[in-house]
């Protein structure tokens, strides 16, 4: 969790995020999100499908299958549940629950114009390659802050997106066993 010291003290808004792994024939993916340039969080970022949490949503995965389903149009019925990744706090200030989910084709996306830009898929295996994580420093309001970045075909993985999935790595892999 690179980003903890940005909220130290400040209420946070709980969300959470699909991580959705897909079940292709040539092997599996990630299903990932351009956001709309004109948002006013996180605007034109690679995001998973996520969201604010809301009332009537009865848990994280509540919220990670509403929010999928709103963000990209695929429905609870093709996602199986795995688990979750431990919380992640953003400097934006909200606590992010990521829930990872196998999603089984076939995909009929309908993007939410409103919030979705695109989609695209990299190779789960790019993604869990440490080799391909990239650690950056950023200077705000005169505090260096560290961060991880995963560029893959002319995106821009970065930030909480890409240290979840830096997190994601740890659980399956070297740390898990240590």
């Amino acid at each position: 969790m690179i980003e903890s010291s940005f909220t130290e003290g400040k209420d946070l808004t709980p969300a959470a995020v699909l991580v959705p792994v897909i079940m292709r024939e040539t092997g599996l993916t990630m299903l990932l999100t351009q956001r709309t340039a004109h948002l006013r969080d996180h605007a034109g970022q690679v995001s998973f499908p996520g969201g604010r949490s809301e009332e009537s949503d009865t848990s994280a995965e509540a919220t990670a299958l509403r929010e999928a389903e709103e963000e990209v149009g695929i429905p609870a019925s093709q996602i199986e549940i795995l688990g979750r990744l431990p919380e992640y706090r953003t400097g934006t200030g909200f606590v992010i629950t990521p829930v990872v989910g196998l999603v089984t084709p076939p995909l009929n996306l309908k993007l939410d114009d409103f919030e979705v830009a695109e989609v695209f898929e990299p190779p789960l295996e790019f993604l869990l390659d440490s080799s391909n994580h990239m650690r950056h420093t950023i200077e705000v309001r005169g505090t260096l802050h560290e961060y991880w970045a995963m560029p893959w075909q002319g995106y821009y993985i970065w930030g909480a997106t890409a240290g979840m999935l830096v997190t994601l790595h740890r659980f399956l892999y070297s740390e898990a066993g240590a």
